[in-house]
């Protein structure tokens, strides 16, 4: 069967470095990083005592008061995300067969908050299990597109991938088969995540993953630099819409970019390293080209994985000096999680805006906060460093890789 053409209509962020999809390009190409001490408890006797929250975020702007407390922050998240997103797409909610439009999501963990806090809770009392109704719905991970659905009628496929910080470009590209083989019109992707907890930082401090650069938290996402000491964790979502070109075509849709192909690998080498040789991730690069037709020299920008950990950044550069040859040099790299921090499960679909909006607007965000140079990494690649250069970006890669050795690539073109 021939295979349907599948379009971006419709975007929405919620980021530490901006609250909507132009404030967060703003951002991006500005340098902003999202990194500040952490506001939502005492972090005293904490290793990391920084993170990238939201800021000046309120979730009652967007979401009845009743309504938000039967959430976790991740779903909330989720929410004002995809309204941004549907908004953005124009898309008629009156008209529109709401049997064929799906909401496939990612999260990585879900509402680690809500799991957290009813624990304490229960741990704090008198060992009767008094436990709020919501905490089950509030707390797992297939509830944000749950909500979406049950706000707007969308009545296709709904649920959530969980692949560690792969999820959501795993669920980007669900949604794009989707729509390609005719079972939806249009789906509703994405991710969220809400991790900054006790929990959360705790546990990851525990891995010595996070850095601890406490005394300039804005330089300490640093992905291929030298001095680079672990990933800064950060908070929201970001939201695309999907749409079959005719389907898009037919209403007048605003089109941002055609998604042409995606690819998954694993590592299958550990828990939470990765391949240093890079091989699940040069397989997923080369699954990716593959799905989507194009050959390495037809690629102009690759947002990569890029976390700031020592072993991540050079095994994901070795891969991409590999699979590309001698196209790799002229290839704009980067790394946006230099501003944001590492969104965990909400990191695919917000870095795939960035490469987006960096096809539509014709320049790539950098990679901040270089300033050492690492000897292991290839002095020739162009990782747009300190400064947004201009480029006429006409076909664009995103790299997200999770714990567990899941790997997901995905490709965007400028539509012909």
């Amino acid at each position: 069967m021939e295979l349907k053409r599948v379009v971006v209509t419709g975007l929405g962020a919620l980021t530490p470095i901006g609250n909507t999809k132009d404030e967060y390009w703003d951002g991006l190409i500005s340098g902003k990083s999202g990194a500040a001490p952490i506001t939502y408890y005492d972090t005293e006797k904490f290793k990391t005592k920084f993170a990238c929250e939201l800021k000046n975020f309120t979730v009652t702007d967007f979401i009845d008061r009743k309504e938000s407390r039967k959430m976790d922050k991740f779903a909330q998240y989720a929410m004002v995300a995809a309204d941004e997103a549907i908004l953005d797409s124009k898309l008629d909610l009156e008209t529109v067969n709401k049997l064929r439009v799906g909401v496939i999501w990612g999260a990585g963990i879900g509402g680690l908050e809500t799991f957290q806090q009813e624990v304490l809770n229960f741990a704090d009392g008198d060992g009767t299990p008094r436990f709020n109704p919501f905490f089950i719905p509030k707390m797992i991970a297939d509830i944000a597109p749950g909500n979406i659905s049950i706000k707007h009628g969308f009545m296709g496929p709904n649920y959530t991938t969980v692949s560690a910080c792969a999820s959501s470009a795993n669920a980007m590209f669900d949604a794009l088969n989707s729509i390609r083989l005719g079972h939806c019109d249009v789906v509703v992707t994405g991710g969220s995540e809400a991790a900054v907890t006790i929990a959360g930082m705790g546990g990851f401090n525990a891995m010595h993953a996070l850095s601890t650069r406490n005394e300039s938290p804005e330089t300490a996402s640093r992905p291929f630099d030298g001095t680079r000491d672990g990933f800064v964790l950060g908070e929201g979502a970001g939201a695309l819409i999907l749409e079959e070109y005719e389907h898009a075509k037919a209403r007048g849709a605003k089109i941002y970019a055609e998604f042409i192909g995606g690819g998954l690998s694993s590592d299958a080498y550990h828990m939470t390293a990765p391949h240093p040789d890079g091989i699940g991730v040069i397989a997923v690069m080369k699954n990716c080209l593959e799905n989507a037709g194009l050959k390495p020299e037809d690629v102009d920008h690759i947002n990569t994985h890029g976390t700031s950990t020592p072993l991540g950044d050079v095994a994901e550069l070795k891969a991409i000096s590999e699979i590309f040859g001698s196209h790799a040099k002229n290839i704009n790299i980067n790394s946006t999680k230099s501003m944001t921090g590492h969104l965990l499960g909400a990191a695919g679909a917000i870095e795939a805006i960035s490469v987006i909006l960096a096809m539509e607007n014709g320049i790539v965000p950098p990679t901040i906060n270089h300033s050492t140079v690492d000897e292991n990494i290839d002095p020739e690649l162009n990782l747009t460093l300190n400064k947004a250069q201009k480029r006429d970006v006409k076909v664009a890669m995103s790299n997200t890789f999770g714990f567990g050795g899941h790997n997901a690539c995905v490709l965007f073109k400028k539509i012909d």
